[in-house]
């Protein structure tokens, strides 16, 4: 498994428009950050955890042109701002969307272009699947993809597990049943927004060290990152072992 963090950084990114904030004037790449997403390549097959609103440029980028499978955590603009680039991919076949049916009415209300029965217009091609009743694992090109049920301030989401790696991006809680599905895992991603203050929505950087304790990986990425945790050079020497701060464009494999 080959997983490219497409984007790790926070609903504005970093840095943010018109910031003088000392890590938004950072001259590091490491510092900058578009919207928060992945591509986790498997036996030859593509799946991309959210479609940011920098889709487009995250592609170009890293250099990857196919798609397979589209999982969406939740409905924020952050999260699916790109779904109508995926059109230049589509290669004649609708590519399967899967997400909460509350997050799957918001896509056809925003993209309603996207459902049109005019076939005529030159919109992305997508199927929908919904996850609501999944109680265990649903399978996307012959792989078991195990949903994980997240608190986002008062919001329900969805978390990924593949195998032994799993990805959570805005984080406030993490119910009981899905720490237990996360036991055993080599690499967890987790979210964290900054040190302080606290946040009703987001796991602050204590939160995270908190659950990565709990569940106990053997390694850990955080994503969805703000200006306001710090440094990436500095803040990376704070952590504990086998905590990392991911960046645009690492490319981790197991």
């Amino acid at each position: 498994m080959k997983i490219t963090f497409l984007g790790t950084g926070t609903s504005q990114g970093v840095p943010l428009i018109g910031s003088t904030h000392p890590v938004c004037l950072s001259k590091n790449p490491k510092d900058k950050r578009l919207r928060s997403s992945i591509l986790i390549e498997k036996g030859k097959k593509f799946f991309l955890i959210d479609c940011s609103p920098d889709f487009r440029y995250q592609m170009l980028r890293s250099h990857h042109q196919k798609l397979d499978a589209i999982l969406i955590t939740h409905e924020h603009q952050d999260h699916i701002g790109g779904l109508d680039e995926i059109r230049s991919i589509n290669r004649g076949k609708p590519i399967p969307v899967y997400g909460l049916r509350r997050v799957l009415e918001s896509l056809k209300k925003r993209f309603y272009y996207i459902f049109s029965e005019n076939k005529k217009l030159n919109t992305s091609k997508i199927s929908i699947h919904e996850l609501d009743d999944y109680t265990d694992f649903f399978v996307v090109e012959y792989f078991k993809v195990f949903p994980l049920s997240i608190w986002h301030g008062t919001l329900p989401i969805l978390g990924f597990r593949i195998e032994d790696f799993a990805y959570i991006t805005d984080a406030s809680r993490i119910p009981f049943h899905t720490i237990q599905q996360l036991k055993g895992l080599d690499i967890l991603v987790l979210n964290v927004l900054r040190k302080i203050p606290k946040h009703s929505s987001h796991f602050t950087l204590s939160d995270s060290l908190k659950m990565i304790q709990e569940i106990n990986p053997k390694k850990t990425y955080l994503t969805h990152i703000s200006h306001l945790l710090g440094f990436h050079e500095e803040v990376q020497t704070q952590l504990p072992k086998n905590v990392y701060l991911a960046y645009d464009g690492l490319i981790i494999t197991k």
